[in-house]
């Protein structure tokens, strides 16, 4: 399996430069082709002093000057970042695309999402046509993995050393699946259960080794890490600590939750995960 199409998102953030950089190096690695989207979305500042604008009856030709000037700050805070994807793309010598859109960004990443194989955004982008977080609604609704980049931390590659969070469950064994081409060409893969007792008697799940010999098939160097005994609301806590203490770069979750409201019914574990990320996670649902 391989990563042919790679997806990531960009804004006028400072984490985007992040971003950016780590899609280009896991494009290198997989040989994946490299779209690159920003969305021409204006701030909430923007619209604010364009409805204050239309709303004191402004005259149609001041209104034209005014969205020509939002269009060229729009268009200044992209620069650098076009800049910088030509230059590594030269660099590196990549296949990849800027794509220039206008619309809502929570609109726009979710169908360009769902035309590739992964899409790479930052945790906590919120664009400014949402209340909530789009790149967490994304997990529910795009109908492709998601991999989050924390909004602090540095982080120089991702996918060499991956923990996957696994419970037998629905949700875990597509993440898995959806991770599969990260897996297969990762130094070294852990698969971390929390308290696999409690769920291996509630499932009926076969032994653990039954996943990691799976993995191994891919061409995987898999292990098992077992923690016993962690309380409910301490678990994704409990998973970032370990996975940072055993040096992994990303984390591999099944998203649970609703797509119609998720942000009232998402899982406990889940919720936990994103609320306090500091680790790049892959999820799917």
């Amino acid at each position: 399996m391989s990563l042919k199409d790679l997806l990531v998102y960009v804004d006028d953030t400072e984490a985007a430069l992040l971003r950016l950089n780590l899609a280009v190096d896991l494009a290198c690695r997989h040989g994946s082709h490299l779209t690159v989207l920003y969305v021409r979305e204006l701030s909430p500042d923007q619209l604010h002093e364009l409805s204050s604008a239309e709303l004191g009856l402004a005259s149609a030709e001041q209104l034209d000057q005014l969205n020509r000037r939002l269009e060229a700050s729009i268009d200044r805070a992209a620069a650098p970042l076009k800049s910088t994807l030509q230059t590594l793309e030269k660099a590196y010598h990549l296949k990849t695309e800027w794509r220039f859109v206008k619309g809502w960004a929570s609109v726009a990443a979710l169908q360009h999402a769902r035309y590739v194989d992964l899409s790479i955004l930052g945790h906590g982008l919120d664009g400014n046509s949402v209340r909530y977080s789009f790149s967490e609604q994304l997990l529910f609704v795009a109908g492709r993995p998601i991999l989050l980049i924390p909004t602090a931390g540095s982080f120089s590659a991702l996918g060499r050393h991956i923990v996957v969070a696994w419970n037998s469950s629905r949700p875990a064994t597509r993440a898995v699946n959806d991770a599969l081409a990260l897996i297969e060409r990762a130094d070294r893969t852990t698969v971390l259960v929390v308290n696999p007792t409690e769920f291996i008697g509630r499932y009926n799940a076969p032994p653990l080794e039954w996943l990691v010999e799976h993995l191994r098939r891919h061409g995987a160097h898999a292990d098992v890490v077992r923690l016993e005994n962690i309380p409910a609301g301490s678990i994704g806590d409990a998973l970032q600590a370990e996975a940072r203490a055993l040096g992994a770069d990303l984390v591999v979750a099944g998203a649970f939750g609703h797509p119609k409201v998720w942000e009232k019914l998402l899982g406990g574990v889940t919720r936990d995960l994103l609320a306090r990320m500091t680790l790049p996670i892959l999820m799917s649902h």
